[in-house]
């Protein structure tokens, strides 16, 4: 298999997984092995094809986010920084642990077998959520509380454990402490950007950039249809999540993650 059909695979698969609450970093580890797209470059690979998927998000949610607009009341743009103070104070929790835990925890834990157990011990939690998240106190993210923020910023740690997924983390973190389920999916999705940005920046940066004309062309196509593809999805999914729950995804995360296991325990030795 050619190295751009590769990259336009795994593409997808970070587009359709990277803000549903089913593990980007989970289906992406299962990917590389199945289609033989492994090391170093293959793992740098997966992280800055993120960037287009956040790249979706500056773009769909760009009115609630730009605070420069001459059409934005003063009250609006005060809420668009407020916004951004709340994304900041949220992600700063992932920023300690990461720096002084990431690579301890990519050298353990990024393996199949981590990954499945993850899927099914957090579709158990998101379905346990959703029968209890029946009044949420926050219908907003303009309602959440620095408090709640920073306690869905811990949550979102969890996500350095692959499988965890960073969407569910934040996502079951934010139903957790009182947010709908529209407040806590808008949310994960601003959390996302400086977040991934982080990553991206952090393992290009370790890279050197020593990366061949090849590379560079096979990290551009994926970055392409991952951003192509999440827009899409990110349209979709605040669509679904208005007029429905997320057990679907806590079983499809169930299952993955029991054929995943049940897949390496017997027929991979």
């Amino acid at each position: 298999m050619g190295e751009f059909l590769k990259a336009v695979i795994l593409g997808i698969v970070e587009g359709i997984t990277e803000f549903l609450p089913i593990s980007s970093t989970g289906h992406l580890i299962l990917m590389n092995q199945f289609i033989d797209f492994t090391g170093d470059f293959a793992n740098l690979f997966n992280i800055v094809i993120q960037l287009g998927a956040i790249l979706s998000v500056v773009v769909y949610f760009w009115d609630r986010l730009y605070p420069f607009s001459r059409n934005k009341t003063d009250q609006q743009r005060k809420d668009i920084w407020q916004t951004w103070i709340k994304t900041i104070v949220g992600v700063s929790p992932a920023v300690v642990i990461g720096v002084l835990f990431a690579d301890k925890i990519e050298e353990k834990l990024f393996n199949s077998y981590v990954v499945a157990t993850a899927l099914v011990i957090g579709g158990i939690i998101l379905i346990i959520l959703e029968r209890r998240n029946k009044d949420a106190r926050f219908d907003s993210v303009a309602s959440l509380t620095f408090m709640t923020v920073i306690g869905i910023g811990f949550f979102q740690t969890l996500a350095m454990i692959p499988g965890t997924s960073r969407s569910a983390a934040t996502i079951m973190g934010a139903m957790a402490l009182g947010a709908s389920r529209a407040a806590a999916a808008e949310f994960s999705f601003f959390l996302a950007i400086p977040t991934m940005i982080g990553a991206s920046t952090l393992s290009l940066f370790k890279s050197g950039f020593n990366l061949t004309t090849l590379q560079w062309q096979v990290l551009g196509v994926g970055f392409f249809v991952s951003f192509v593809v999440a827009w899409a999805v990110i349209a979709l999914f605040m669509n679904y999540i208005r007029k429905n729950n997320f057990k679907p995804f806590a079983y499809y995360r169930i299952v993955l993650g029991t054929v995943v296991l049940l897949y390496f325990t017997m027929v991979v030795r």
